[in-house]
Parts: C-alpha cells; sequence; structure tokens
C-alpha cells in the first residue's frame, strides 16, 4: 500500500458499509446488524452479516470477512488501489500522488512507458483499421459477423503490410528504439534496424483485468506465417499469468468462467452474450492462468475445439484445473468445431442449453477413453473396464468413489460388486493410492487444544469491540501478553491502547493495516466469533447470569492458555518466567472473582 495510513482511513470511514454492500446484496435489519445471502459462496440460508458498529462484513459459512475497502476489492475482483480510488471518488476525498522509493519509481517508470506505448500501438492499429488501408482487416472482421459495437469494444485493429510502419509512428511520438523493442512491438538486427514485429495482421489487443493494453495478438491476411503471432514476455506482459477477455469477464458475476482456445472464440461469444468467456494467450493453459481463474470463479467450463487436438487440449486442462481444486465442465459443441461456429449455425440459446449441459470432467475423460477400445471385443472390453477402475482409484473420497463407481457402473452396465473389487484390487497393488487410504473411513480428528485456546482469544476481542463497557471490569486480569498468536497479540495492543485512551474503537480500521487476504479474513474472524448452538449457528445469550458465567469461561480460558503458552517457552523467551509468575496470581484472583454486567 502506497497511500498513507491517515488517508486510507479517512476514504474507509466516509464509505458507510452498509450503504456499499446493499448496492451489491439484498440486506435484512436483524437485530444491531444486516443479514443477507453470502455474495461469494452459494447458500440458501442467509450467514452474511453486515456490521453498522464495526463498520465489517463477515460471512459465517464461508468465513469470508473485511471491511468496505476489502469487500470492493472482493466482490469487483479489484486491486487495493482500485478499491481505494473508487472509494475515495464516491466520497469526495481528493488522494495525494503515491509515496514511492526510488527503486519503485524506477521499475513504476519503465513499466508505466511501456503500458503507454502499448496504448499508442493499440491507437494506432484502431485507427488504421477503420481507414482505408485496414479495408482487407475490416472485411476480415465483418465477414466473421462482428457487429461495430463489438469490434469497437475489443479494441480490434489492423497493422499494415510494412515492416517499419508502427515503429516509424511511435518513434515520432518521442519513444526510443529500445523501449519499443522491450514493449514487445518490434525487433531489431542488423541488416534491417529496428523493425515491427506486426505487419499485415488482424490485431487483438490484449488487456490485464485493470482494462490496460499489456500486449498483442495477430492473425496474418492471407497466406504468410505464422498465421498466428503473439506478442513475446515483456515487463508487462506474463503470457502464464493473463487471460484475453478476463477484463470483461471478471464482472459477469457468474459462478463459472468459459475458457476457450482462441480470441474470435472469446469475441463472438462476448457478442452473442456469453460475457464470462477468456481464452489463454496463444500458449497452452498453465498453472498460473488456472490460478488466476481461482480468483474469479469455482468451476470453468472448458469449450475447446471438437477437434483432436482440442480434445487433447481439454484433457491437458482438466488435470491443471483439479491441482488448483476448481471444478471443470466440458462443453459439447459437436456438430461443430468451436463456439463460433456453433453460434452461427444454432444461435445463443441452444449454446446456453449445451451450457447448463456441459459434461463431467471425469465421464468426458472416460468417453476418450472409450474411444480407444473396441467394446464388442470382449478382451478389449475387460482392458477398458480395467483402465476405469484405475481412473476411480484417483479418488479419494469415499462416498466421491462410490458415487462415481455407480455412474460408471450404470451407464456401461457393469456390476457394481466387480468394478468396487476390481478398484480394491488395484489400490492394494499400489495403483493410485494405497488400499488403506480409500477403504477405511478416516479417523475422527481430536480436538486441538491450541485451536481451542485461540478461539477463546478470538471469543474475547470480539466480546469487548461489542461490548467497550467490559474492558475496564476485565483489565485488571487480562492485557495483550495473554493473546499468544502474534497477530491476535498486535490487535489486542491496539485494541486496548484505543480504549484505555477515549473508549471507543473502530473495527475496520484494524483490517486496513494488514495487505494479505488471508490476514484480513483472520482479523475480521477475530471481531465476529460467536457462541455456536448445537446446529452451528451463531448462539444469542440473554439472560445476564448465564452472560456473566459465559464470560467468566471465557476469561479463565484465556489466562489458563496464556500460562500454559508462557510455561512452555521459558527457555527461549525472556520474560516467560515474569509472565507466568504474575500470571498464576491473576489467574487465581480471576477464578474468585464475578465480573458483573449490566
Amino acid at each position: 500500500m502506497y497511500y498513507p495510513d491517515e488517508i486510507i482511513e479517512e476514504v474507509r470511514s466516509k464509505n458507510d458499509i452498509v450503504d456499499i454492500v446493499s448496492g451489491y446484496v439484498r440486506l435484512q435489519k436483524k437485530g444491531a446488524n444486516y443479514v443477507g445471502l453470502c455474495p461469494f459462496h452459494n447458500e440458501k440460508t442467509g450467514s452474511f452479516m453486515v456490521s453498522s458498529t464495526k463498520q465489517m462484513f463477515y460471512c459465517f459459512g464461508c468465513h469470508t470477512g473485511g471491511n468496505v475497502i476489502t469487500f470492493l476489492m472482493k466482490h469487483e475482483n479489484a486491486t487495493f488501489q482500485e478499491a481505494i480510488e473508487k472509494l475515495a471518488d464516491r466520497a469526495g476525498v481528493k488522494l495525494p500522488e503515491l509515496k514511492l522509493n526510488e527503486e519503485q519509481k524506477k521499475q513504476m517508470s519503465e513499466k508505466s512507458i511501456l503500458l503507454e506505448i502499448n496504448k499508442e500501438a493499440a491507437k494506432y492499429f484502431y485507427y488504421q483499421l477503420r481507414g482505408k488501408p485496414g479495408e482487407l482487416g475490416m472485411k476480415y472482421f465483418t465477414d466473421r459477423k462482428l457487429t461495430s459495437d463489438t469490434i469497437n469494444s475489443f479494441g480490434l485493429g489492423f497493422s499494415l503490410p510494412y515492416s517499419d510502419d508502427l515503429v516509424k509512428y511511435l518513434k515520432q511520438k518521442g519513444y526510443t528504439d529500445e523501449l519499443i523493442v522491450k514493449a514487445g512491438l518490434a525487433s531489431h538486427d542488423e541488416k534491417r534496424g529496428t523493425h515491427d514485429k506486426f505487419w499485415n495482421r488482424v490485431m487483438f489487443p490484449i488487456q490485464d483485468i485493470n482494462h490496460r493494453v499489456i500486449g498483442f495478438g495477430g492473425r496474418v491476411m492471407g497466406e504468410g506465417e505464422p498465421k498466428y503471432l503473439n506478442s513475446p514476455e515483456t515487463p508487462i506482459f506474463d503470457k502464464s499469468r493473463n487471460l484475453f477477455g478476463l477484463n470483461f469477464a471478471r464482472s459477469s458475476r457468474k459462478d463459472y468462467l468459459i475458457l476457450c482456445e482462441g480470441y474470435m472464440d472469446v469475441i463472438s461469444m462476448h457478442q452473442a452474450g456469453f460475457k464470462e468467456a477468456v481464452a489463454s494467450l496463444g500458449t497452452a493453459f498453465t498453472s498460473g492462468q488456472a490460478n488466476l481463474l481461482k480468483r474469479f470463479c469455482n468451476s470453468v467450463i472448458l469449450s475447446y475445439d471438437s477437434d483432436g487436438a482440442g480434445t487433447n487440449a481439454a484433457l491437458r486442462a482438466i488435470g491443471i484445473l483439479r491441482e488448483v481444486e476448481l471444478t471443470a465442465k466440458v462443453l459439447d459443441l459437436n456438430p461443430y468445431k468451436d463456439p463460433d461456429e456453433f453460434i452461427k449455425n444454432l444461435g445463443s440459446e441452444k449454446l446456453q442449453e449445451r451450457i447448463d449441459n456441459a459434461k463431467n470432467s471425469f465421464f468426458f475423460e472416460i468417453e476418450v477413453l472409450e474411444r480407444g477400445y473396441d467394446l464388442k471385443d470382449p478382451d478389449s472390453k475387460t482392458a477398458f473396464y480395467r483402465e476405469i477402475a484405475k481412473r476411480i482409484c484417483g479418488f479419494a473420497d469415499e462416498v466421491e468413489r462410490n458415487n462415481y463407481i455407480d455412474a460408471i457402473c450404470e451407464r456401461y452396465s457393469i456390476s457394481t460388486d466387480a468394478m468396487k473389487k476390481m478398484v480394491i484390487g488395484y489400490a492394494a497393488a499400489g495403483i493410485s493410492r494405497p488400499l488403506e487410504q480409500m477403504a477405511v473411513k478416516p479417523a475422527i480428528k481430536k480436538a486441538d487444544p491450541e485451536e481451542g485456546r485461540k478461539r477463546s482469544q478470538r471469543l474475547l476481542i470480539t466480546w469487548i469491540s461489542e461490548d467497550n463497557s467490559i474492558f475496564e471490569k476485565i483489565s485488571p486480569y487480562i492485557s495483550p501478553h495473554d493473546f499468544t498468536d502474534e497477530m491476535y497479540q498486535k490487535i489486542a495492543e491496539k485494541l486496548f491502547e484505543s480504549l484505555k485512551d477515549d473508549n471507543k474503537i473502530e473495527p475496520a480500521s484494524f483490517i486496513s493495516a494488514f495487505e494479505d487476504e488471508e490476514d484480513q479474513k483472520r482479523v475480521a474472524e477475530l471481531f465476529n466469533t460467536k457462541l455456536l448452538n448445537s446446529d452451528g449457528l451463531p448462539a444469542e445469550i440473554d439472560d445476564i447470569r448465564e452472560r456473566e458465567k459465559t464470560l467468566h469461561d471465557i476469561l479463565v480460558s484465556v489466562k489458563t492458555g496464556s500460562l500454559e503458552y508462557y510455561s512452555r517457552n521459558i527457555g527461549s523467551n525472556p520474560n516467560a518466567i515474569t509472565r507466568v509468575v504474575e500470571g498464576k496470581k491473576l489467574l487465581e484472583d480471576l477464578k474468585k472473582t464475578k465480573i458483573k454486567l449490566g
């Protein structure tokens, strides 16, 4: 974060979280808070809570939480800077120039220049397409049935059939040969000097998720080679960590994205209303791209060409998506080769039907496997079944494994008992997972004492933040040092200091002190930990005596956990002995004391 802390806090405090969240989620007032369906995971019963007093949101289902800044970042998939700028604009806060050190200035300066160069190139290609020299390129796009709105929306362009036209244009703008080459728009050799990388091609600007042009893809007009050419890797363009069309698809609000092979597939799908389509950038799908997708969706529908190459690419992508724990499905485009052909022939309604009925990725793999066997031949049929059994061994969860066994047996008329025996046999032979890991139900996980202690600490911080009046009553017994987790202790120090100074706290401000998303999530949990009822839902204790007893139990648990922690660390922590001696006395006093509420 480069903005000063006081500016960040001003922006946060001037944007009421209830106002912001209610623009995205239907909220209902429930007691002091607002409740609705969580926008970050699928649920039928609302477990998403927004607190006006804390200026925080928290979901008791998926445990996602934060302040107004983190909500905007997560909901709109925005960067921290983007969220701050949007909220500042909404609240009328003037942001200062970013504070950067010399190295950051140097890096940002070069990247900014490279972005400027790519932006100028995109403008140049854009206007060439719309002039007389670009008639050939425009004909290509109109023959592909693209509308002028679509052509403009994607910023499509044309590179002239000359090898130095763009270089001359950019040099006139004041950019050096070195920077033009570094931006990926030109090459340099002794014979030809600095010359264009793209010429006589229709041009597809590649944008990052913030709509900045970072590279290009170009399709040659005529019979030239290569048919498709992409920008090389540059300081602003990493092919393995970007996806074409994601700058539009990220705001589609679908719980899935559609992964295509080519730029035209994505553009055709967007024109037909499928704004969730993206494509890899002229290279094989990568784990970096899979992790990028995971930021925006829970599942991916593969829309690859129906030929052999497309099938192999889909199989490879399925494995990569599984590695990052994304659900994969496969779109059946037959009898057409790609989405563009499908839409032109059958229309968007039929494509939506295919999307709704996209194939389970495991069944797709089995169907592809089946093509290599003759099921009319007994030996070949048996070999096919054995291959299925080996693949089913890959499912670690027993329920999931049995569900797939049942489904496969029903589809291919196989005896369920026979398939189960085959799966167990291969597992026993060491294929995929060992038998003992598959056939035996996992043991019930024992309660973790350390997690129990941390939960008590979270409960106490939540209680203090909701009822500041108890701080004065518990402060003789509890100090920030009793919070044994490093983050908890840091929050407790700030919390206790605020309550001592002016008896007022802003829980939402604590989140802004952390940049990492997981840290922000943990801070939000610290201020939203509740006692649970038998159904696992937050419990409300109305009886004051019961509340006093519960608070007393939490305090004793926190103090006991602190003593145990420092007792274990006497050898490594110079303050541990003092903490233990003082802690024992305070714990004895606490056990004899009744904390009165109200």
